[in-house]
């Protein structure tokens, strides 16, 4: 069995919570983050960062294997620094209790480079980037900065005569890539016999023009506040008390026994009722039953983890109020809106109609009817699948820079008559889309001048940045493609110019927030969530939706004539994104939009965005790139007629 010693990531997991701490890498505990490293690579594109960061050091010589047997690779690293001047990829330390492994050290007599590789982005005219207008850390960075000083106090003592400079290496949004596919001179490859599962197509930066888009930031006078106990690692402990703490409860291998909190709402080691069934274990039901003595009974019942938007719900947990039958309006700020159901309404509704059992979906119908009154036909209903990587596909695009491969389009006349109107995608490896992207948009929205809706800003966020795009390229019809974004979106706080079109997309998310919800949502408003809530309550729905698509009319691009979409499984409604076929067999779509949801400017759709980043590989066999692309129209498809049943719904109900 290999040493319980406490590494970089376990410190990490311990400052969030040092329960978890216990429940780490024991499979017996349930796990809702997606934990295949292959899949995370593929989603976060963090082992593509760390790869190309290597190649600014190619002299540099890589510890790898005998990941578990931390003696070995600690002599291994040690036996290299004997040299006066070394680069050290994967360098480890074993001090006492606590293992590292360095992404990069690099030596130089007795100074020191200390160089973390992460795939977040940085714009280095930030003065304000990792410390806040306050003082304060930024909570995005202080698990990035914690984890470096950790690093290095532990080299500090193996090593105190060295004088060390810290350094995080990030994707540099001022950086334009040389060359086009650089993402994919960085192969994420499931069989590479390596620990970032990375097959590089290149070996040195001179093959592409000897330039990164890689940048550092020193880091060493923030890590010598955490050092000093300015700030706190977790709760009351110092960052010195927390690593003595952190350690001596691993290595014991003993439960912390952290309060419980409104926190714990996030929690990860949260069992299914299927997976407790299979013998999965809940970290979370431990912690609170041992804790507040919960039974089945207090687990049960509703509490405020669930409220959509809750902005109270840690000084009501410290009030001692969490479940909801303890909450009252006075509680919640409870404060109407004319016209619609203002955002303390809609906790308030979903509250009172978890403690009375009314499962009936709350509907203001007089002032929906005035909003559809003002809807003009056809009305256009569109979503857009995009990517933004930390290495770009195309030459001169930035770190993390918006391309909208993909989009889906459809129709509904006066008369309710649905036609899957147009798409459009890319799946051209090497070829920057945005700008044929918007032609085709422009080409398909301009064959009538009825509403147009999108579900979420993220639609209006992209049209943004591709009118940005245009502004700095020498595209001939650069003008008028920027004019038909003015004319279907509205300007953004950061945008310089300013407007907002005759004909701009409305927010169908903000419709629903407006003035519906329904039980079976519980707490959120994506169309995952209201989708089937709309199926499950309207009959008008279940009837025509549970016929052959080709019986009710209903065109499609993609789908089978006599595919069905509306299913009942053991007498429970199967929403339609469920029977979806998977992009790839592993794949869990909704793992992969929670990982990839903590990316820099990534909305939803991870499961979209990380085929795509498969799509851009050159030599993939035509046959796995046509499965893909069919996964693809069929996904983007299935999200504007989602929108389509939910305007169904609403004509339902006013009418």
């Amino acid at each position: 069995m290999s040493q319980r010693l406490l590494t970089k990531s376990r410190f990490k997991i311990a400052m969030d919570c040092p329960n978890k701490l216990f429940y780490t890498r024991k499979k017996e505990y349930a796990n809702t983050q997606l934990e295949d490293p292959f899949l995370q690579a593929l989603a976060q594109g963090g082992f593509q960062v760390e790869e190309l960061a290597r190649l600014e050091y190619p002299e540099g010589v890589l510890i790898e294997g005998n990941d578990w047997n931390y003696d070995l690779l600690a002599a291994q690293t040690e036996e290299l620094l004997q040299q006066e001047n070394v680069v050290i990829f994967e360098a480890a330390f074993k001090f006492e209790s606590l293992f590292i492994r360095t992404d990069i050290l690099v030596k130089r007599g007795n100074h020191i480079e200390l160089i973390e590789v992460k795939a977040k982005s940085f714009d280095p005219v930030d003065e304000n980037l990792l410390v806040g207008s306050r003082g304060g850390l930024k909570s995005d960075w202080k698990p990035y900065l914690f984890d470096v000083a950790f690093q290095r106090y532990v080299i500090r003592q193996c090593h105190p005569q060295w004088n060390i400079k810290s350094y995080l290496m990030l994707a540099d949004k001022s950086a334009t890539s040389p060359v086009d596919g650089l993402n994919q001179m960085f192969r994420i490859n499931k069989n590479v016999d390596n620990r970032t599962g990375i097959t590089r197509t290149i070996n040195s930066l001179e093959e592409i023009g000897g330039k990164s888009v890689l940048g550092k930031v020193a880091v060493d006078e923030i890590l010598n506040d955490i050092e000093s106990g300015k700030y706190a690692c977790y709760d009351n402990l110092s960052f010195l008390e927390s690593i003595k703490v952190f350690s001596e409860y691993y290595v014991a291998d003993k439960f912390f026994n952290a309060p419980v909190s409104w926190n714990c709402k996030g929690c990860e080691y949260h069992a299914t009722p299927e997976e407790e069934a299979e013998g999965k274990k809940s970290g979370y039901k431990e912690c609170w039953s041992g804790q507040q003595s919960w039974t089945e009974k207090e687990f049960g019942r509703a509490n405020t983890f669930g409220i959509w938007d809750f902005r109270r719900g840690s000084k009501l947990f410290e009030e001692g109020k969490l479940f909801l039958e303890d909450i009252d309006q006075d509680d919640i700020g409870l404060k109407d809106e004319a016209g619609k159901i203002s955002r303390t309404e809609r906790q308030w509704i979903q509250i009172e109609k978890s403690v009375t059992g009314d499962t009936t979906p709350f509907i203001l119908k007089e002032e929906l009817r005035q909003e559809m009154s003002s809807w003009k036909f056809p009305l256009n209903f569109i979503d857009f699948e995009t990517s933004a990587t930390a290495l770009p596909f195309n030459k001169g695009r930035r770190p993390y820079e918006q391309v909208a491969f993909q989009f889906s389009h459809h129709s509904v006349d006066a008369s309710g008559t649905v036609n899957h109107e147009s798409e459009y995608i890319n799946f051209e490896p090497g070829y920057f889309p945005n700008f044929q992207f918007v032609r085709e948009l422009k080409k398909a929205l301009s064959k009538n001048n009825g509403s147009i809706f999108m579900y979420a800003p993220h639609e209006n966020t992209i049209l943004n940045v591709i009118f940005n795009q245009l502004q700095d390229s020498d595209e001939p019809d650069r003008e008028e493609l920027q004019e038909f974004i003015k004319e279907i979106s509205c300007s953004t706080k950061s945008s310089v110019q300013k407007w907002e079109g005759d004909r701009k997309m409305i927010d169908l998310c903000e419709v629903v927030k407006k003035y519906y919800y329904d039980p079976y949502m519980g707490g959120s408003n994506s169309i995952k969530a209201v989708l089937p809530a709309v199926l499950n309550s309207s009959e008008y729905l279940q009837k025509k939706y549970s016929r052959p698509i080709s019986e009710i009319g209903l065109s499609s691009r993609n789908f089978d004539p006599n595919h069905i979409w509306f299913h009942f499984e053991k007498g429970n409604l199967l929403s339609p994104y469920k029977i979806l076929p998977r992009l790839f067999e592993d794949w869990d779509e909704e793992q992969l939009d929670a990982t990839v949801s903590e990316m820099d400017n990534i909305a939803d759709g991870g499961a979209a965005l990380t085929a795509y980043g498969k799509l851009q590989y050159t030599d993939m066999a035509e046959e796995e790139r046509l499965a893909i692309k069919e996964s693809l129209l069929k996904y983007c498809e299935l999200d504007t007629l989602a929108m389509v049943m939910i305007w169904e719904y609403f004509r339902e109900e006013v009418e």
